[in-house]
């Protein structure tokens, strides 16, 4: 019966590649058979049979071992399928394309399954019996693990917490005393992959993990036919790590990965490991995914054993050495920092008479106090050592509060001798005043005295007043023109002995003040010298090779 599909009988005309695609599966479906797929037309020969859409349009397959010629069995399927260019089967006629393939499908040997190598091994779901126990003949033999790690991905590194979150890569291999097959009977498979309920795993555990990975494990084993047994496996591993933060941000970490098994000892699991460190580094600088703010340096591994519950268990310890990018900690912290230390340094040039130098300095030491706080969020308050940044912080608060009261005592001193020039200034004035004022009266005193007499003097005997009294108001006249002109030149002295004082000041400053200038000298000398060996000693330390 042929089966054929032209596009004249229906309008509706599938998509060529799709076709292409559901008949190819449904060949596959048809149990490793091979097909020839013949064309109808006569003009066509048949070694130009082909399928649309691909090119050479020969199929072929690779040499099955089974037939003893070693050559490709061709099933020769006339009438099943009849397509070219312009005709292909539609899905009504499926069912009868698969009836016709599984009438004259190929007797193929059971062998060649997956199925039967599990047959063969007794490995199925109901069937426990390699799952139980540590695969071996002989409880005194031991079970070899290879262990190997990469890391693809630096998350995320607490300091405060002290945890290290990193995605790796596990790699286990062991030995299964009890699988083994001969790949010849089973048409060449040599590996087949069963899930990891069928048999048994090492219990091996990561001892700094603090947080279970949320991702379920990797759900399969493979297993190759001399009885090696291979796991792999992503996580996410979220595990303690110390830090040694005392040259932060330009500090170099190093967090341990060890693993072990929880309940085995060094008699019945022993680990090894690659123990060549350049090339299990090359290997994860290789696959390094993300780094964030950390850069990925090398990685090492070593071995050690422990003694835990009564027997000893080997631990292989993988160290991840990593550095911390310090570039925004350079701009964010250490440079605002020593911008207020300059700030500290230019106030030096202000006056001292004033308030405004104190406010300013004040104002100055909050600041560094402020990022003094944003730092004991950063830094973990169980560091052995005081980091080198918090004494840099530290130091450059000390110097500004040196600095700070070193000008309240200059103030105080220049304030002092204020104080005692005023006084002397008052107490003079008083005096001052005082003679002015009896000067003034001795000299109207005998201004009035003068003109009493010289009125009595004059009267004439004969008793004529009017003569006498137009020779008194002329001589009262003049008294008081005089006495305008003593306040006049008494004003005049008064201004000549203040610019006097003024410029007794100006040209010799109190003793207080001489002191409080040459403390001043002394030190701002002082305050620029400490300062600039301070900063160069931690840049030392900073940048020194130990820690």
């Amino acid at each position: 019966m042929d089966l054929y599909y032209s596009p004249l009988e229906d309008e509706t005309l599938t998509d060529p590649t799709a076709m292409f695609a559901e008949v190819s599966f449904l060949l596959l479906l048809a149990g490793g058979s091979t097909l020839k797929l013949q064309q109808q037309p006569d003009d066509q020969p048949e070694s130009a049979q082909s399928f649309p859409n691909m090119p050479g349009g020969n199929f072929s397959e690779p040499e099955d071992p089974d037939y003893p010629d070693n050559s490709l069995q061709i099933l020769q399927m006339p009438n099943i399928i009849n397509m070219s260019y312009m005709e292909y089967p539609i899905p009504e006629h499926f069912p009868l394309i698969f009836e016709q393939i599984r009438e004259n499908e190929l007797d193929i040997s059971e062998e060649c399954s997956f199925q039967a190598i599990l047959n063969h091994l007794n490995l199925t779901k109901n069937s426990d019996t390699f799952a139980v126990s540590r695969p071996v003949k002989h409880h005194n033999r031991l079970t070899w693990v290879l262990l190997e790690m990469k890391i693809y991905a630096i998350l995320d590194v607490r300091e405060t917490d002290q945890t290290f979150i990193s995605y790796i890569w596990v790699y286990l291999r062991w030995d299964n005393e009890h699988i083994w097959w001969d790949p010849d009977k089973f048409c060449g498979i040599d590996h087949i992959l069963v899930p990891t309920q069928l048999l048994w795993m090492p219990d091996v555990t990561i001892e700094e993990m603090t947080e279970q990975d949320k991702a379920s494990p990797s759900p399969y084993l493979n297993i190759r036919n001399y009885g090696w047994v291979e796991f792999r496996n992503d996580q996410v591993v979220i595990s303690s790590c110390k830090m040694r933060v005392y040259k932060f941000p330009f500090d170099v970490q190093s967090c341990n990965i060890s693993f072990k098994s929880i309940m085995h000892s060094d008699d019945e699991i022993t680990l090894f490991y690659n123990k060549n460190n350049t090339m299990i580094t090359e290997w994860s600088r290789e696959t390094m995914q993300t780094q964030y703010e950390w850069l990925f340096v090398s990685m090492s591994v070593t071995s050690k054993t422990v003694k835990h519950f009564g027997f000893n268990q080997t631990t292989i310890v993988y160290t991840v050495n990593m550095q911390r990018r310090s570039v925004l900690y350079i701009a964010n912290f250490l440079l605002p920092v020593l911008f207020f230390l300059c700030l500290d340094f230019a106030s030096l040039l202000m006056s001292d008479t004033g308030g405004e130098k104190i406010g300013f300095k004040i104002t100055v030491l909050l600041a560094v106090t402020v990022m003094q706080l944003i730092l004991n969020d950063i830094l973990p308050s169980s560091s052995d050592k005081i980091p080198l940044i918090a004494v840099y912080c530290m130091g450059i608060f000390g110097l500004m509060l040196i600095s700070l009261l070193e000008t309240i005592l200059v103030i105080h001193l220049i304030d002092k001798d204020a104080s005692s020039q005023d006084n002397e200034t008052t107490e003079n004035r008083k005096l001052n005043e005082s003679q002015e004022n009896n000067s003034f009266h001795c000299c109207f005193l005998g201004i009035k005295k003068m003109s009493l007499c010289a009125s009595s003097n004059n009267t004439p005997a004969d008793g004529a007043p009017s003569v006498y009294k137009e020779v008194s108001s002329g001589h009262h006249t003049e008294v008081s023109l005089a006495l305008e002109k003593l306040s006049d030149e008494i004003g005049e002295i008064k201004k000549t002995l203040t610019l006097l004082s003024c410029r007794n000041k100006n040209e010799k400053p109190g003793y207080w003040t001489r002191v409080a200038q040459k403390i001043n000298k002394v030190f701002a000398g002082f305050y620029v010298v400490s300062t600039i060996a301070f900063l160069l000693t931690i840049f030392t330390m900073w940048y020194s090779a130990d820690d």
